[in-house]
């Protein structure tokens, strides 16, 4: 799938256009495409003026052109209906994702988290970087098939934010994708496929947790260190199925009515995790780095699935190889005592609030974002997002109290026996001479370096056009 994806974006060939005329479309209409694979959908990114372009002619002799949203809705057709799929833009795909894959075993932190995501999945290829033997055995048929099984007319789902006329936009929709044929791409169709409620869980971890040592053969000395575990998904799902509201109902015998009614709220989990995190940069941050001085930098962060259920957390702690393991231990005694000894404050709360609500508040301005809260609405497999999950956002985060928060961090898995760990340490090649080395700058394209290791272009924008896997 996701070497389908990258070849349907080396191609652009569709109906009786070549692909360099498909890319002169789109310079002359201002619009900029992306299609990406994750571990949840195949989706379609346009980024494109939604007023008129292509003009010819000057003053009273000017003919508009099409207006920019016009442009995308005949792209997105024609690469439904008419898209053809060439030998040499899959070529150029299986180059990228080689070159990827072999630039993540040079990759300190790539390499380490790909050592820790083996350990925690079982070696499941679902989270894992794509190897080049996996890539080299993918034919055209194989991506061909893959990409279109995913591109059925009844099953996308189209989210637009802009500015622009409403009635407009639906007008052309309804002329461009609405009139194909529901059957389109009915062929690559595969069985089960039509069960779009169930989508499946990341593997249950393994227990007890194990702790891995990696070294990797580098000029610049350096470490990473990395303390995963198992964490719900981003609507406070975990992989057995049981949710974050219903072990915090469960732990809160003494909860009022009020609580149990806020808690009940679609998107408690969600902002209750938000915060979690939030809390715990912050805690690993004046802990490990400002207090012990072990580290330049300590992140706490989720995968952030939707429609999977379960999920990871991972902290990750850059240091000198000397303090590498040192940090480690800080960072895992920093989680401990957010559970038992240095509990959660009402000031800690207060302040996790303001910077999730001035963030949240930053990005209701960009287009983007508002594309990522609707892209999912209508989808059987994330349940709890809805209307509610864009209105109801601040009154959520401002209802949150102290006691929920200490109640979800005990849904996470933080205990000593359920944590992975990880130190990564580069070792200098014999008979290295130190001198001045030019390194390589990151290549440019898709990385796809596995759930935890995720370069730039996997973290960006959420897709305009999203088409959800089976």
């Amino acid at each position: 799938m996701a070497v389908g994806a990258r070849a349907m974006q080396e191609g652009g060939a569709f109906g009786p256009w070549s692909r360099e005329q498909v890319e002169l479309f789109c310079v002359d209409h201002l619009i900029m495409v992306e299609i990406n694979c994750n571990e949840e959908s195949l989706v379609l990114d346009f980024v494109f003026p939604t007023t008129n372009v292509g003009n010819t002619g000057f003053g009273d002799d000017m003919q508009l052109g099409i207006t920019g949203t016009e442009a995308v809705m005949q792209i997105v057709r024609e690469i439904l209906v008419n898209f053809h799929w060439e030998e040499d833009a899959l070529g150029r795909s299986k180059q990228s994702f080689r070159s990827a894959h072999e630039g993540l075993q040079k990759n300190l932190e790539g390499k380490t988290t790909e050592v820790i995501m083996e350990s925690m999945t079982g070696n499941d290829k679902r989270f894992l970087s794509i190897d080049v033997d996996t890539v080299n055995a993918v034919t055209l048929d194989d991506a061909k098939s893959a990409v279109m099984s995913q591109l059925l007319p009844p099953e996308l789902e189209m989210s637009v934010a802009g500015d622009f006329d409403v009635s407009e936009v639906l007008g052309l929709m309804y002329d461009y994708i609405g009139t194909i044929p529901a059957e389109t791409n009915a062929e690559y169709k595969r069985e089960g496929q039509d069960d779009s409620a169930t989508f499946g869980s990341v593997p249950a971890l393994s227990l007890p947790g194990q702790h891995l040592e990696l070294e990797l053969s580098d000029s610049d000395p350096r470490a990473v260190s990395y303390v995963a575990g198992a964490a719900p998904n981003l609507w406070g799902y975990l992989a057995d199925g049981s949710s974050v509201v219903d072990k915090v109902m469960e732990a809160d015998k003494k909860a009022s009515n009020y609580d149990k009614q806020r808690r009940a709220h679609p998107l408690f989990a969600n902002v209750a995790l938000a915060l979690v995190a939030e809390i715990a940069n912050r805690r690993l941050f004046s802990t490990v780095r400002e207090r012990k001085q072990l580290t330049y930098d300590a992140n706490f962060s989720f995968t952030g699935f939707e429609r999977l259920k379960g999920g990871w957390f991972l902290v990750t702690v850059t240091a000198s190889k000397e303090n590498a393991q040192k940090a480690l231990d800080a960072c895992k005694e920093t989680l401990e005592a957010l559970r038992k000894s240095s509990p959660i404050t009402p000031d800690n709360l207060e302040s996790a609030k303001r910077v999730v609500l001035n963030r949240h508040e930053g990005e209701l301005r960009t287009s983007g974002y508002w594309a990522m809260m609707m892209s999912g609405l209508q989808q059987e497999s994330i349940p709890l997002k809805g209307p509610l999950s864009v209105t109801d956002f601040q009154a959520m985060v401002e209802s949150i109290t102290v006691r929920d928060l200490q109640l979800t961090l005990e849904c996470l898995g933080l205990n000593e026996k359920e944590l992975y760990t990880a130190i990564g340490r580069t070792v200098q090649p014999e008979g290295f001479v130190a001198d001045e080395v030019v390194k390589a700058s990151p290549m440019a394209g898709m990385s796809r370096g596995g759930a935890l290791f995720m370069g730039k272009e996997e973290k960006g924008r959420p897709g305009w056009f999203a088409a959800p896997q089976a």
